[in-house]
């Protein structure tokens, strides 16, 4: 038996199954777009820890500030014992992302904990109570995060589930144009969303709106502007918080530092995580300063939150990134990846429709592109064939039928060019289509 083998053994004996396994590939070290597995096979990595590394693996200037940090100080508690790395990393956040004249950064360890700390903020800030989210988004599994999560196989057996949650239909020109034009889907979708606070919810008690705007685990489906320019509009008549969620979009996955900022609006409250920390564990809840003020003392914090370790990783990672233009790295994998896509597409039937923003793309697989009836099992296939040529790849979507492309932006022509050949092939060998 193989080591591979060996370690997914031992993990089944100890590790409850509720532990998905998204990719059944091993891990013993990484540099850069390059996982080595336990057996010393170098992989090629589109999956990016889900995201989390847009600056390659174990990037020198990060290892070194954990390094430098773990030797002074790993952990007092912030509410303990204030230290300088949270002020600092605060501020480089601010400077990214003002939200208005004055922001202010609370520091979380996950995508669900920022989720979580920003629906507390909105009602207290408010003092309502509602919350109206998307259907095929994803906001994390604590019990808030997966109440705003629509995706039906994340909570089975998990409720009752947090009360005043309304989901509204994700604006998913692909699967739901109906024949209508952008325009006209568009201004179809509008009315739905203020339809919703005549019959759904009464906007007097709806605190906050949550949204993707690319949607991460929903399949990189990307929310049309003018639809998000609306959802500004209406959240400012009613006094309603907007929330965006960018723990998958953020820190140059989109071409952009944040997703928010191809859309021409400011939200009230942003929540981040993933690629912020290179691995490490911490996100943040980011808003205009009036509104994180609402929250009364001890109503948000936690233990770990804003660890000095984590923080000077993050705040490591943010400069190194900006020393790097990450930004320009991605429009360059964009370039590169939706090329090869297009022509894919071209070529392969099965291919349904290519989805994102910037360097965060993917693809959908489906049985019949009229009808659009998804193919999760030739998803999965694809997925296990493309690990036995050494590419990492993990899929998405409500029906588990979409390839993302999530490798770091740092990755070489030569990696990114040989994984899309991978992908490209064994797509190819798997349908029977042409390699032209």
């Amino acid at each position: 038996m193989d080591k591979n083998a060996i370690i997914h053994e031992r993990r089944k004996s100890v590790v409850p199954r509720g532990v998905g396994v998204f990719n059944p590939a091993t891990a013993d070290s990484a540099r850069n777009a390059i996982v080595t597995d336990v057996d010393g096979r170098e992989l090629i990595d589109f999956a990016g820890g889900i995201g989390v590394q847009n600056a390659g693996h174990c990037p020198e200037p990060v290892v070194e500030a954990i390094r430098n940090q773990a030797q002074k100080l790993i952990h007092t508690c912030f509410n303990v014992a204030t230290y300088d790395v949270y002020m600092e990393l605060a501020e480089e956040l601010i400077a990214l992302f003002p939200h208005g004249d004055h922001t202010k950064v609370m520091l979380t360890t996950t995508g669900a904990e920022s989720v979580e700390n920003a629906v507390k903020i909105a009602r207290q800030y408010t003092g309502r109570s509602a919350i109206v989210a998307f259907t095929d988004g994803f906001h994390g599994r604590s019990m808030m995060a997966m109440t705003l999560t629509s995706k039906v196989s994340y909570k089975v057996g998990c409720g009752p589930f947090a009360p005043e949650v309304y989901h509204l239909q994700y604006p998913n020109y692909y699967r739901y144009n109906d024949g209508l034009s952008p325009d006209d889907f568009v201004a179809r979708e509008t009315r739905r969303l203020r339809e919703i606070l005549i019959n759904r919810v009464d906007p007097k008690n709806v605190a906050a709106v949550i949204i993707e705007l690319v949607q991460g685990e929903g399949g990189f489906v990307e929310a049309p502007v003018s639809y998000i320019q609306e959802l500004r509009k209406v959240c400012d008549e009613y006094g309603i918080v907007l929330i965006i969620d960018e723990v998958q979009t953020g820190f140059g996955r989109t071409c952009k530092w944040g997703a928010y900022q191809h859309y021409g609006i400011t939200p009230d409250i942003s929540v981040w995580a993933k690629s912020m920390g290179a691995g490490m564990p911490i996100g943040c809840v980011m808003g205009k300063a009036e509104i994180m003020d609402s929250a009364m003392p001890g109503t948000i914090g936690g233990t770990y939150l804003g660890n000095p370790v984590c923080a000077a990783a993050a705040l490591a990672n943010i400069r190194f990134m900006k020393s790097i233009d990450i930004n320009s790295k991605a429009e360059h994998v964009a370039e590169i990846v939706r090329a090869r896509f297009e022509n894919m597409k071209s070529r392969i039937p099965v291919i349904g429709s290519i989805q994102g923003l910037g360097a965060m793309l993917a693809f959908s697989l489906v049985k019949n592109k009229q009808h659009k009836e998804p193919d999760a099992d030739l998803t999965r296939k694809l997925v296990l064939a493309c690990l036995d040529r050494g590419l990492i790849l993990i899929s998405a979507g409500v029906y588990g039928n979409v390839i993302r492309i999530l490798s770091p932006l740092t990755i070489s022509d030569d990696h990114l060019k040989r994984g899309l050949d991978i992908l490209d092939e064994e797509l190819v060998r798997l349908t029977g289509s042409s390699h032209k």
